[in-house]
């Protein structure tokens, strides 16, 4: 996806109807969706390669020339029957007024092409981050997942939808609050949250779920043990791609061998940062580690 945003000054009131006008001053692009995770990922000093689709048009061509200059090896398909998924924000005085979304699904025949270029491309990677946002370029998820497996990688999933059944055997799922609802219901107290996510987690043969929670923290389950870490923002400024930055730091810490409770004290504290940037943004080592 490309993150466009637009910032200007609002002072007046349309005529035409009773919305703010926004009189734009300056624009930016941003990497965003499975791109923002590579660029967390590539952030944190980790050979990265991104695979995924994109049109054959302007907004494809700005996300192959960032991911060049963020040193991100692209492996992305052109498929010449869509257009590349954009996400227009429109910000006045620092507010989000709008965000306009452009976006259709990759055809068949460039999706089964990726999936023959993701298998062979398996062999050279220590971990697989699967960003799912439900737009059509992980269908083929549950078969990625098994040829990850048999190839013994580390599996990380951001899940979306309601059937969490094709994500079976990750290593690792990080669902929101909602996104965890939605497949297991309401919850009235810790402990019902803790058995229903604990039941969801063996059923779909997972080594861990890691629940994000807002304001909330962040709460891990594995077989061993329930790991919860408070929130370390001190000020959100924007949450926009903080989950992104959660699954990066995740998959970074434990492709260097942590376990995934050392890894998600890591998560939380970056999430606590980036959250306190505007838009889709990244964590630095430097940011992470500001002792070493």
């Amino acid at each position: 996806m490309l993150d466009r945003y637009w910032f200007g000054e609002v002072n007046r009131i349309s005529p035409e109807a009773p919305v703010p006008v926004v009189r734009v001053q300056r624009r930016e692009e941003r990497l965003g969706g499975a791109s923002n995770v590579a660029l967390n990922v590539a952030a944190l000093g980790v050979t990265t390669s991104l695979l995924g689709v994109i049109g054959e048009d302007e907004a494809g061509d700005a996300i192959e020339a960032m991911l060049k200059k963020s040193g991100i090896t692209s492996y992305l398909s052109r498929d010449r029957e869509i257009s590349t998924i954009i996400k227009l924000r429109v910000i006045g005085r620092q507010q989000q007024l709008i965000r306009i979304d452009f976006e259709e699904r990759p055809t068949a025949h460039v999706l089964s092409d990726k999936l023959n270029r993701y298998n062979a491309l398996l062999t050279t990677c220590d971990v697989v981050v699967l960003s799912d946002y439900a737009k059509g370029g992980l269908v083929n998820v549950a078969a990625m997942i098994s040829g990850a497996t048999a190839a013994g990688k580390l599996i990380l999933v951001d899940p979306k939808g309601s059937d969490f059944s094709r994500y079976r055997g990750a290593s690792l799922l990080t669902p929101n609050k909602s996104e965890l609802r939605q497949i297991v219901g309401e919850w009235d107290s810790e402990a019902e949250l803790t058995e229903k996510a604990q039941a969801m987690r063996t059923d779909l043969g997972l080594q861990g779920l890691l629940l994000t929670r807002s304001e909330e923290g962040m709460t891990l389950y594995t077989e061993a043990a329930v790991t919860h870490v408070p929130t370390m923002a001190r000020e959100v400024f924007d949450v926009s791609g903080a989950g992104d930055t959660v699954i990066a730091t995740m998959a970074v810490m434990m492709a260097q061998g942590m376990s995934m409770e050392q890894s998600v004290v890591i998560a939380n504290r970056a999430a606590g940062i980036v959250v306190g940037k505007l838009g889709t943004a990244t964590v630095s080592q430097q940011e992470l580690f500001p002792a070493q």
